[in-house]
């Protein structure tokens, strides 16, 4: 998958879940030596809750998903809600 690919994953799982779809950003970050690739997710701040859920359980349910990619060759995704 691409970066393209993942981003609009994460946006088509969380949509849904919001109140103000126009809020979901995602900045994506390399981090070659860990060879990882972050996408940090920031929504409005009343759906901060509603994404992270009930003991961090819908944040967890979307990592799953999410962590089963790979991007390219061997980077591994790794998704951080943001708080603003």
């Amino acid at each position: 998958m691409t970066e393209a690919d993942v981003k609009q994953l994460i946006v088509t799982i969380v949509k849904p879940l919001v109140a103000d779809p126009d809020a979901i950003k995602i900045k994506i970050e390399t981090d070659r030596d860990a060879h990882f690739l972050n996408f940090n997710l920031s929504v409005a701040p009343d759906d901060v809750g509603r994404v992270i859920g009930k003991h961090g359980r819908v944040a967890q349910a979307i990592r799953t998903i999410v962590y089963s990619v790979r991007v390219g060759d061997s980077l591994r995704v790794r998704l951080n809600i943001v708080d603003d």
